[in-house]
């Protein structure tokens, strides 16, 4: 059950905004608000007067509880912040190429300087199973770029290319804002990297970030079965003609609502398909998200709601490159989840070559002959592959929060204490989950 409002021991500022291209930075905010809404924590939407939000951040959003000033008022003897990314959208200018200030610097430095940096605790969510190395960072980044395997195998051998990866790790250090002691980096994953740990002792590593409102779905056996389609990644109508091929193909041949945030180009039968270009959620999509038979995902948010309600579902987060070059968009998502789900060979080798643009009609006509086999629940292995307590990262989150509202130590001390208690599995002194 929520607790009543603890305004007046710990004031909570949500600041959401885009950081990568997509909008899930907004809605893991936004999430994140949810969980601590729910524990009975107050929120603020601060903007300071004059300033408006940053991009795509006033909509229609599932906003939890909060209230919107553009006066900061301090009620409370400490301060926590959310954010996506604090080192990129709110961390301090800084007099350096690419040190240009976040959206909500402003903000974060007027709620450290009103508080105080030991009374103020920034929570920075990271990219979602982001966890690479510096080595592995460099052989992603050019493997991106289009180079063949033999090519990068060929410049991990070359002498300068050690210098390479030291200058990223650097930068990585820098733009993260690792050197801040007041900021919690938490880099929500399927399963914690030790490699990463051992090089980012900063970073802190725990379970997803899972949405709250999903309730698990029935499939309906009555009328035509909807699929539902989020074709966020800009290559996503290089694949569409095949999708809509193979639904027009199989025995059902289900009705496939696509939304997609960008100018449309594929034509589509109505009576098989519609389309909706629009860049925010409605509440119309919510529902038909919910109930759909089968949901082609992307990027991080819509995968973990994919997962959490239950149901069958693929996943494609764009390609690049053609032909034989090409190649998969940050394909970890997809990795680290297979890599701890325990599935059938046919149904991983289904979902691979989906997100790789590859065998997309055999794929969708097999998937609408049996959409309950594409169905992975696994948030029991994700639970073991952590330590009790960092499994949740929603959970996590509402723990940190009670810790710092109620204990003497400073944000630099607790923060401290969180990193170390990661790296061992353990939470002494966190409290316990609501």
């Amino acid at each position: 059950m929520p607790r009543g409002p603890i305004r007046s021991r710990l004031d909570v500022y949500l600041l959401p905004s885009v950081v990568g291209g997509g909008l899930g930075d907004i809605e893991e905010v936004l999430c994140a608000g949810r969980h601590l809404a729910r524990a009975g924590f107050a929120l603020t939407l601060y903007r300071a007067e004059g300033r408006h939000l940053p991009r795509d951040v006033d909509g229609p959003w599932d906003w939890p509880p909060h209230a919107r000033t553009a006066r900061l008022v301090r009620s409370a003897p400490r301060a926590l912040t959310v954010s996506a990314a604090w080192g990129v959208s709110a961390a301090p200018s800084r007099d350096e190429p690419f040190g240009r200030a976040g959206p909500w610097e402003h903000e974060a430095t007027e709620i450290e300087r009103t508080y105080g940096s030991d009374a103020t605790l920034h929570v920075s969510l990271e990219e979602f199973a982001r966890t690479l190395t510096s080595r592995r960072e460099c052989i992603e980044r050019w493997r991106e770029g289009g180079l063949r395997s033999r090519e990068i195998r060929r410049r991990m051998q070359r002498a300068e290319t050690a210098h390479e990866v030291a200058r990223f790790h650097d930068a990585y250090r820098r733009f993260r804002a690792f050197d801040r002691s007041n900021v919690a980096h938490l880099f929500a994953t399927f399963a914690p990297d030790r490699s990463f740990a051992r090089e980012f002792p900063e970073a802190i590593q725990c379970g997803p970030l899972w949405p709250i409102t999903m309730k698990r779905t029935r499939i309906g056996r009555r009328g035509v079965p909807r699929w539902i389609w989020y074709a966020s990644p800009a290559s996503s109508e290089q694949i569409a003609p095949q999708v809509l091929r193979g639904l027009v193909r199989s025995a059902s041949a289900p009705f496939l609502s696509i939304r997609t945030p960008r100018p449309w180009s594929i034509p589509v039968d109505p009576s098989r398909a519609t389309v909706e270009v629009e860049r925010r959620p409605s509440p119309l999509w919510r529902r038909a998200f919910d109930r759909a038979q089968l949901r082609i995902v992307t990027g991080s948010r819509t995968l973990l709601e994919a997962i959490a309600l239950g149901g069958p579902f693929l996943y494609f987060n764009g390609v690049l490159g053609n032909g034989a070059s090409r190649h998969r968009h940050r394909p970890e998502k997809l990795d680290r989840m297979l890599k701890v789900a325990r599935i059938p060979r046919g149904v991983r080798r289904d979902l691979v070559d989906f997100a790789g643009g590859r065998r997309i009609e055999e794929v969708v006509r097999r998937a609408a002959r049996d959409p309950p086999r594409l169905t992975v629940g696994f948030r029991r292995d994700v639970r073991r592959r952590f330590a009790p307590g960092w499994d949740d990262a929603g959970a996590l989150i509402v723990r940190i929060a009670r810790e710092f509202e109620r204990d003497g130590r400073t944000s630099s001390e607790l923060v401290r204490n969180i990193r170390a208690a990661s790296r061992r599995g353990a939470l002494p002194g966190l409290g316990t989950p609501y």
